[in-house]
């Protein structure tokens, strides 16, 4: 947690670059610690309102970061980074369970149903973010002054989706989720996040998780305050920075829960990380900032560039067909690494 410290510093100090760099450190361990506290409350609360809470704040940190690149015009950062979360999460996250996993048994299996359902579902929100990239490309400079109501009109649709989800994961197929074999048997209680009880208790987790929100804000606010600053310095695109720099911090406390998980030959949990993950960027967090977008002015639209569009496809496709047949090993995981990968150089050398 020195870089918390040390980032404020920099801020104060005018120091652009060390600020945005020691701002993304930062947000590494705060966002560990929401994480952390909302399971402990959740663990107190049961499984359905635990669960509720669970997927309200499972991504919470992006959120946060996405708000302050809204609130300060930086629209294409905002559609970058819900990309990179999306792509971090499928590729990046789901190949490092897959791999880690894979290095340790030679064959993992998980519930093929809750995989595929979970494709279906991001299948749902590659067509949702892809249409108005579609639409604009078609009908040209006619479809400008509709975009912005038409993505508020998707992400209505979105949001009715999302809650839909939640009553099919948290109530009427709940034992999908819960880590048990193909066929669907809950797992003992205990196995849903590790295995021993949270450590801290309700009082505590609640004063950690508001006292590391309001320090994932300000770092946040300082991080975009710093980010022209890094572009000009390290000559990185504002894509660049949103698909891999700002989406791998914010992921990055799926990655090691997810990597934990697989390790410990919990495919299911792995695979329900990732996946969950990604379908509260593209029903919840995406369709939140674009109604957030009224108030602050500012009319974001779910219009992603070709690439983007064509990033997340791939993405989807590539998770789907590893959750085909139930199994994986380690090299399905360092395939989906490997393209995760390209996807990173090609966004690199997008101006």
């Amino acid at each position: 947690m020195v870089s918390f410290p040390a980032a404020v510093t920099a801020h104060f100090l005018g120091a652009g670059t060390w600020t945005f760099v020691l701002c993304a450190i930062a947000l590494v361990p705060l966002a560990r610690l929401m994480g952390e506290a909302t399971e402990a409350i959740s663990h107190k609360l049961g499984s359905g309102l635990g669960g509720l809470m669970n997927a309200s704040f499972g991504n919470a940190a992006e959120l946060i970061i996405a708000i302050a690149a809204l609130r300060s015009g930086h629209l294409d950062v905002v559609r970058a980074s819900i990309t990179g979360a999306i792509l971090g999460n499928l590729l990046l996250v789901l190949g490092a369970s897959i791999f880690a996993g894979g290095l340790r048994y030679p064959r993992q299996t998980f519930n093929m149903t809750a995989a595929l359902s979970g494709s279906a579902m991001m299948f749902l929100a590659l067509t949702a973010l892809a249409l108005p990239d579609l639409f604009h490309a078609s009908r040209g400079k006619a479809a400008e002054p509709v975009l912005f109501p038409m993505s508020v009109a998707i992400a209505v649709v979105l949001l009715v989706v999302y809650a839909l989800s939640l009553v099919f994961s948290l109530r009427t197929h709940s034992h999908l989720y819960q880590g048990g074999d193909e066929g669907g048997e809950p797992a003992a209680e205990g196995d849903l996040e590790l295995e021993e009880a949270p450590a801290w208790g309700t009082k505590k987790a609640t004063a950690i998780l508001l006292l590391s929100t309001l320090g994932v804000v300000v770092v946040a606010e300082f991080l975009v305050h710093a980010l022209e600053a890094a572009i000009a310095t390290f000559g990185f695109t504002h894509t660049f920075v949103g698909v891999i720099i700002i989406a791998t911090v914010g992921n990055a406390a799926e990655h090691s829960t997810a990597v934990l998980m697989a390790l410990k030959n919990k495919m299911d949990l792995a695979f329900n990380i990732a996946f969950e993950s990604s379908k509260q960027i593209a029903l919840f967090v995406a369709p939140v900032l674009v109604l957030l977008s009224i108030p602050f002015g500012q009319h974001l639209t779910l219009e992603f560039s070709h690439m983007e569009v064509l990033g997340i496809a791939i993405g989807v496709g590539g998770a789907t067909l590893i959750g085909l047949d139930g199994e994986s090993n380690w090299l399905e995981g360092a395939m989906l690494m490997a393209v995760y990968a390209l996807l990173g150089v090609t966004f690199f050398f997008i101006p």
